[in-house]
């Protein structure tokens, strides 16, 4: 089971998505407004924004959050925020990207150093993990919109590079710069989708027993408990059994 398309699961068992509710909401609306300034207020001729206000409606963010999130970028009255990538290794020698928008460098710096410490990691250079990742375009569905095939004819003819088909859904990748593209064919055909969003894919894994999925699991919470911390992506691979016992 690898980390990258499961930590939302882990997180789903532990209950920990109601808890962190108006965090995800801060946090998406700041990407929203961010999007907006770079581009045109209008998400229709802004992908990255038609995307970020799709993933906040997906997350259940009210109307009218989205609408003054944009309306304070078109107003100037936003923060300028930094875009920053960490990188590090957590317990086991996961790798981890964190990503995160500040409006402070160094009070970022500092906490995701802080955080890394505390939980037995080690925050690194950039680059010193980026080599095992590559960056992506996902797409998730839910089972119910067609069996496996019918979703990688779908996923073929709109040009996606994979798909992983269960029970749970269907996740398509294809290449980052594919995105809006893709998702805008396979929702003609498909339906509505359940998520898109840009992700960095593990090209190789770390298999961690209960132990050290338990410690990697308070360093990424730590992570993601930060207001500047956007999302957080590691490598880990964990067995099914495993997984039941967190």
């Amino acid at each position: 089971m690898a980390g990258h398309s499961k930590w939302a699961n882990i997180q789903h068992r532990k209950g920990r998505q109601d808890a962190a509710r108006s965090k995800m909401f801060s946090k998406l609306a700041k990407e929203i407004t961010v999007a907006a300034k770079m581009g045109d207020p209008d998400p229709d001729k802004n992908p990255r924004l038609r995307l970020a206000v799709k993933e906040a409606r997906k997350q259940s963010v009210p109307k009218d959050v989205i609408e003054r999130a944009i309306k304070k970028a078109v107003g100037g009255d936003a923060e300028n925020y930094d875009e920053i990538r960490y990188e590090g290794y957590g317990p086991g020698g996961v790798a981890v990207i964190v990503e995160a928008m500040t409006d402070n460098r160094n009070r970022t710096a500092s906490n995701v150093r802080s955080i890394f410490t505390k939980s037995g990691g080690n925050l690194g250079e950039t680059g010193s993990v980026g080599f095992m990742f590559e960056r992506k375009g996902e797409i998730s569905f839910p089972a119910s919109v067609g069996d496996a095939d019918t979703v990688m004819m779908a996923a073929i003819e709109a040009g996606a590079e994979d798909v992983e088909s269960s029970d749970e859904g269907h996740v398509i990748i294809c290449a980052d710069t594919d995105l809006n593209e893709v998702s805008t064919a396979l929702e003609a055909e498909l339906g509505e989708s359940e998520s898109t969003k840009l992700i960095w894919q593990p090209q190789t894994t770390t298999e961690l027993d209960l132990e050290g999925m338990q410690k990697l699991m308070k360093l990424i919470e730590a992570l993601e408990d930060d207001d500047d911390v956007q999302r957080v992506t590691a490598n880990f691979e964990v067995a099914d059994e495993v997984l039941a016992q967190l």
